[in-house]
């Protein structure tokens, strides 16, 4: 639900970015984008594959500015505003480490994707996975260091209330013209594949967990959950993100840097527990490599926890996660408790994963 609201309210940012007079209707431009990319999902993978050329496109207006920008800037230099007196530099890396950290949060979604590829064997997924993980680096480590050089070249600091500070690099690397109207275009477009992916994930989880004899079978949520069109989309868990997703963007005026720390927390609380997981199974198997590596970056996700959770406001994610981990785990045990949830993620997208349509194929029960 964060990432749906943060990627819709950075989108209109980028938007308001390139048309300052657009900054009064923030909050109705943000409504209306969480309806459009909430209407998309009804179309399935037809929508996935409309953020997916979103996406190159995107990273090749990126690529021109960046080029535009070292080669012939439109600003030789720009005036970093100064916003007090210079602090220890550590104490600003530590603070600016939780943010930087949310860059590990794209190795995720492509490794969860990939598991899932059943029509590939073992050795083909592995092959598949490292290549896709180091093309994720490469590209976002590129844009990173790229785009944080020309901001030092052209002296470009702190972003006024209505803009962004990546739209102030592409305007001083590329003026007013067509490449930083394309450039604020493809940002846009780009955040709302972001938050696309998430209303396919969260109301797909929605469905799994629903009582509908097409979920996963686990069998917590009302039936009505798991109900879908001729495109698997379940319809009313859609709703149900959109009416959160809206409140939220409401409750945050619109503005994306209210709800950066909630964000963060939230997906790191998910991020440490996965890697304590992994951590105990590597410790399990003996496989000390391994088990190094995932207590080093649970180690790492914890003390982003703790420099977020130092700032006060963000303690509401924990309290919001705990609620709803809680809500569940009574909802489940009011089920009398069944088995399966741990294979859930592999049925969010798989409409031959049902206990039904196993029967069907073995021609015994699931």
């Amino acid at each position: 639900m964060l990432t749906i609201t943060i990627s819709v309210a950075a989108g209109v940012s980028a938007l308001i970015a390139y048309l300052p007079s657009l900054a009064p209707a923030r909050i109705v431009l943000g409504l209306g984008l969480l309806v459009l990319v909430a209407g998309l999902t009804w179309f399935g993978h037809g929508g996935r594959l409309t953020f997916a050329v979103m996406t190159l496109l995107f990273l090749a207006a990126a690529a021109a500015v960046l080029v535009h920008g070292f080669i012939h800037p439109a600003v030789a230099s720009g005036r970093a505003p100064v916003t007090g007196p210079e602090g220890d530099p550590l104490f600003a890396v530590v603070f600016s480490f939780p943010v930087a950290m949310a860059l590990a949060t794209g190795t995720e979604a492509p490794s969860t994707a990939i598991a899932q590829l059943g029509q590939l064997g073992p050795a083909d997924r592995r092959r598949f996975a490292r290549g896709t993980l180091a093309a994720t680096f490469v590209i976002v480590a590129g844009l990173t260091i790229g785009l944080a050089g020309l901001a030092v070249r052209l002296h470009v600091g702190i972003p006024g209330p209505d803009s962004t500070q990546i739209a102030d690099v592409a305007h001083a690397a590329a003026g007013s013209g067509s490449l930083y109207a394309l450039f604020q275009a493809a940002s846009a477009l780009l955040l709302l594949a972001a938050a696309s992916s998430s209303f396919q994930a969260g109301p797909g989880l929605l469905k799994a967990l629903s009582r509908h004899p097409h979920s996963a079978g686990v069998g917590i949520l009302p039936r009505a959950l798991g109900d879908t069109n001729r495109h698997h989309t379940p319809y009313w868990s859609v709703l149900v993100y959109l009416a959160v997703s809206a409140a939220v963007l409401i409750a945050a005026s619109g503005h994306e840097q209210e709800l950066v720390l909630f964000y963060a927390v939230a997906v790191f609380v998910s991020f440490l527990a996965g890697l304590a997981a992994m951590a105990r199974f590597s410790l399990r198997d003996r496989r000390r490599g391994l088990a190094a590596v995932n207590i080093a970056g649970a180690a790492a996700v914890a003390f982003t926890l703790l420099v977020n959770l130092a700032r006060g406001y963000p303690l509401l994610s924990i309290a919001a996660t705990a609620t709803i981990a809680a809500a569940l785990y009574v909802l489940w045990a009011r089920a009398g408790r069944p088995a399966g949830v741990e294979e859930v993620e592999r049925h969010l997208d798989d409409p031959d994963q049902t206990p039904d349509a196993r029967a069907d194929r073995t021609g015994g029960p699931a």
